[in-house]
């Protein structure tokens, strides 16, 4: 159980750390969170706040994809990433401004975080604790229509992208690329991933081999 645990808290630290450094690049930030700082402009709070509370709502429609019922143990991982993002944003990144910086930075900012957020979220899905509601969604979508992760992760980037564009936050090659590139990179590294996570667990090379029975 703790290193399951210490699995998942670490994908979510690593998840929001590409997050904000795709933010902190200055050239449009992702799907989600693009949606998220157009809401907090217009009513205030934090970016983490409506986080929390947007994936309340997704919850049920997740539940409506998978046709159960709602999971209520998604309200942790709610909780727990909605402190995380805003930990990342207003703490640790705070003072951080890169919209002056010259253009390679940026893009290589935009880079880094795209590929970190496909690395926390393919270690985070390992040890199968409930899952954060945005990253469900692509799951659910990838399920309820027979698609792969990749196809369902950009599936939900371009729905997000739209509304994110409706609601004035920040769209640019800063959401364009992880649109493309996000499901691909979570696909690779879930890959990878995948069997490393149980040749570390304790009772690992018994679990992977029942995977494979």
């Amino acid at each position: 159980m703790l290193y399951r645990a210490t699995v998942y808290l670490l994908g979510m630290v690593i998840n929001f750390l590409g997050v904000t450094l795709i933010i902190n690049a200055t050239l449009g930030a992702g799907f989600w969170t693009a949606f998220f700082i157009g809401i907090s402009d217009k009513l205030g709070f934090t970016v983490g706040f409506w986080y929390g509370v947007f994936q309340f709502f997704i919850i049920f429609i997740n539940a409506k994809l998978m046709k159960q019922l709602p999971e209520v143990r998604a309200i942790i991982p709610v909780l727990l990433e909605s402190i995380i993002l805003d930990f990342w944003l207003e703490i640790v990144f705070a003072n951080v401004d890169l919209s002056t910086a010259p253009f390679v930075l940026q893009v290589a900012t935009l880079l880094a975080g795209v590929a970190i957020v496909g690395l926390g979220v393919a270690i985070y899905i390992l040890p199968q604790f409930p899952r954060a509601p945005v990253d469900q969604l692509f799951l659910a979508v990838s399920h309820r229509f027979n698609l792969s992760l990749q196809l369902g992760q950009t599936v939900v980037a371009v729905i997000m992208t739209s509304l994110a564009i409706v609601i004035g936050g920040p769209v640019g090659i800063g959401t364009l690329t992880p649109m493309l590139f996000l499901g691909p990179m979570i696909q690779l590294c879930y890959t990878y991933a995948y069997p490393m996570y149980y040749k570390l667990h304790p009772s690992g090379e018994q679990e992977l081999q029942k995977e494979f029975m």
